[in-house]
């Protein structure tokens, strides 16, 4: 997947659009309706085929509820400029003012103005609009224009990069508001209505369905995703708009499109409302966002990982890394454990994992179902609070070289084990997601201290992938290797 093709949902850039029409003749709904909804065409279908369900008459009576409580918000941020970027040139001068040039010089040109376009959703009657932290960050105004075009100016309460929420206040009272929806209740293929301001065409409303749950995007930050995946059309302008069930309930914020034209092709991603009400809670009370830490590096599970480990299936969060020190370590955590819950909720993969925690307030009791060994346990912990941190190096020294034979890959021995000091990258170590640097301390649950230990370990001949412990950047990782 391209990382090009993914576009932030919708700071829009305003300009010119080109729109191509074509001729289209409407069906007509009332043949269509008493065709697949009356009695007479279910009372027909042949045994065992499910009859087409009545259709929605409209939706109609659910936009009238939603459309009013979904804005639009015009934002803009003056570019900066040093000094000497502010002046003009003498040549421009002369071209646009002749002989009055020398008098003009030394003028500065004004710093141009960026200008962008998105939408929110109102959250309270006293003037709460949760929208996308990528709509609002960084800019110097935003203007909210509400569909009955009264406009107001906001100002920013706090913003979530980490999960690309924001909340704005405006200074009005008695508005409309939207209804929380439970976006742990939707299921896919549930109908819904996404609501925002489309490349500053007006207020619009798109319907399709739920696609997925739980997608991740290849944005390359370090954000907490659990987006739900729609094929309402989604275009520039529609970040910080409403994802809205039949019901008109809000159960998404839409945030992100997938696209290799800039433009909707039915892959829309919209941040789910439980995540965004727990988020804007904590902004609205204390401007920010206060994350649990657990003290744990954790991956997903591969098929030839969970093989390798002997694990059922491919399903929980593998823990590679327990801190010192940590929740994690004071509660019994260990290296290789597998998390199949948290606190009585089945942990599907790793992203599953990570979200559930940094969603837990820091000093809460939480419970987790491992698998260690073959068997299932459970262990408590109290979590911490999430700082930032600092990636820590690793010590490689001279030693021993190996060649890179089969896995193509060059082994060195240092103090810290075996480094990866060479790949072929053509080569199984690389494709298995080795790294120059990367310095092996075990395989197959065996620590190696040598080139030699580790091509002894990896030459086994029972067909299984061999499993390996590298460290990088201070942390350790699961890997597997597959001899061809």
């Amino acid at each position: 997947m391209n990382n090009g093709y993914l576009r932030k949902g919708g700071v829009a850039a305003i300009a010119a659009v080109v729109v191509s029409m074509a001729a289209w003749k409407a069906p007509q709904a009332s043949s269509y309706l008493s065709a697949a909804g009356s009695p007479a065409a279910v009372a027909s279908a042949p045994a065992g085929v499910v009859p087409p369900a009545v259709a929605a008459a409209s939706y109609a009576p659910v936009v009238d509820r939603v459309m009013p409580a979904v804005v639009t918000l015009r934002v803009e941020k003056r570019a900066s400029f040093s000094p000497t970027d502010q002046q003009m040139p003498d040549e421009l001068f002369r071209r646009f003012f002749g002989e009055q040039a020398p008098q003009m010089r030394g003028r500065r040109m004004p710093a141009p103005v960026q200008r962008g376009l998105g939408s929110g959703v109102i959250m309270t009657k006293d003037g709460y609009i949760l929208t996308n932290n990528h709509v609002v960050d960084g800019v110097d105004s935003v203007r909210v224009e509400l569909p009955d075009r009264r406009t107001f100016t906001a100002k920013v309460v706090g913003t979530d990069p980490a999960t690309d929420l924001a909340v704005i206040k405006i200074d009005a009272s008695s508005l409309p508001t939207l209804v929380m929806g439970d976006s742990d209740a939707v299921k896919v293929g549930d109908v819904v209505l996404a609501v925002g301001n489309p490349l500053g065409v007006g207020e619009t409303v798109t319907s399709g369905i739920i696609s997925a749950k739980g997608r991740q995007t290849p944005t390359g930050d370090d954000g907490y995703q659990d987006f739900l995946q729609t094929d309402a059309a989604i275009n520039h302008g529609n970040s910080g708009g409403a994802l809205v069930n039949a019901a008109g309930e809000l159960v998404g914020i839409n945030s992100q499109i997938l696209s290799p034209s800039d433009g909707n092709i039915g892959l829309g991603f919209a941040i789910p409302s439980n995540l965004a009400k727990h988020v804007m809670d904590q902004l609205v009370t204390n401007g920010s966002v206060r994350r649990a830490k657990l003290g744990v590096t954790i991956q997903a599970i591969s098929p030839d990982m969970a093989q390798a480990m002997n694990l059922p299936s491919t399903r929980g969060a593998l823990v590679s890394t327990v801190d010192a020190g940590s929740p994690a370590e004071r509660a019994g955590l260990k290296q290789g454990d597998v998390v199949t819950q948290y606190n009585g909720r089945d942990i599907g993969d790793s992203n599953q994992f990570r979200n559930a925690v940094a969603n837990t307030m820091p000093g809460t009791k939480v419970s987790l179902t491992v698998l260690r060994d073959g068997r299932t346990e459970t262990v408590n912990a109290t979590v911490g609070e999430l700082e930032t941190k600092t990636a820590r190096g690793t010590r490689n020294a001279p030693g021993e070289r190996g060649s890179e034979g089969r896995f193509g890959m060059t082994l060195q021995a240092t103090d810290d084990g075996v480094v990866v000091a060479g790949l072929d990258p053509n080569g199984v170590a690389a494709e298995s997601g080795l790294l120059e640097g990367d310095v092996i301390t075990k395989v197959d649950g065996k620590a190696v201290k040598a080139p030699a230990d580790v091509k002894a370990a990896l030459d086994r001949k029972d067909g299984r992938p061999s499993l390996v412990v590298v460290e990088r950047e201070g942390r350790s990782l699961f890997l597997t290797l597959r001899a061809e």
